[in-house]
């Protein structure tokens, strides 16, 4: 197979629909461009929102963008835990959820930083295997943990026990995990912002230029 090409090269943003892997929206572009096509950050399938993706010679930039915090708005049932933090796993625990009173304590919990153990339905490799594998072959590992930091969070809405939440979190921060910390999960997630980059940009056509990409980090 030849090499891929380094042409287009830039930044791409894309708005991620729910259902998908980062992956294929990967593959998707790749295969329209015709280019080396990487990324800087992936979303669980369920999830939905921003990926920034690099096109052509611009993927050795990666590590310039992969560290970037990012903002996130979820909504949290906190009714019910499951065995991936998010919908699409298995209930494991059912309660009442918090007043909201006491919702505002426990939030104030997770401000600043907060160590958590990975979820095990993520790309972590555990001896060398990604720990999704081993969860779907049922496979019990202890996760590693992990020091996330929680920028801002603010508790934008509260209904029949799901919390919507907006996050400004650091890169490596898994809300699924503070969403299993708080005793839900993850019914919706939506990444809105990668550093100095915004949904409201995405648009799987254009393709930033490097140079001033690079311009909005400094």
């Amino acid at each position: 197979m030849p090499p891929r090409a380094l042409t287009p090269s830039g930044i791409i943003l894309v708005d991620k629909p729910a259902g998908p892997t980062s992956f294929a929206i990967v593959a998707a572009v790749r295969r329209r461009t015709g280019a080396r096509t990487g990324h800087a950050g992936t979303l669980d399938p369920f999830a939905t929102g921003l990926l920034l993706l690099l096109s052509g010679a611009a993927t050795r930039l990666q590590p310039r963008f992969v560290g970037l915090g990012k903002r996130y708005v979820t909504e949290i049932d906190l009714s019910a835990r499951t065995s991936t933090g998010d919908r699409e796993g298995e209930i494991i625990e059912e309660h009442d959820p918090p007043a909201e009173a006491d919702l505002d304590a426990q939030l104030e919990e997770f401000r600043g930083a907060v160590d958590l153990p990975i979820p095990a339905a993520s790309a972590v490799k555990i001896d060398g295997e990604r720990a999704y594998k081993l969860h779907r072959q049922g496979i019990a590992v202890e996760m590693p943990v992990r020091t996330m930091h929680v920028h801002e969070l603010r508790l934008d809405g509260y209904d029949a026990g799901v919390a919507r939440l907006e996050l400004h979190v650091s890169s490596g921060t898994y809300l699924r995990a503070i969403a299993d910390a708080l005793g839900g999960h993850c019914r919706s997630l939506r990444r809105t912002e990668i550093g100095p980059f915004s949904l409201a940009e995405a648009d799987p056509e254009l393709i930033i230029p490097p140079e001033d990409a690079l311009a909005r980090l400094a």
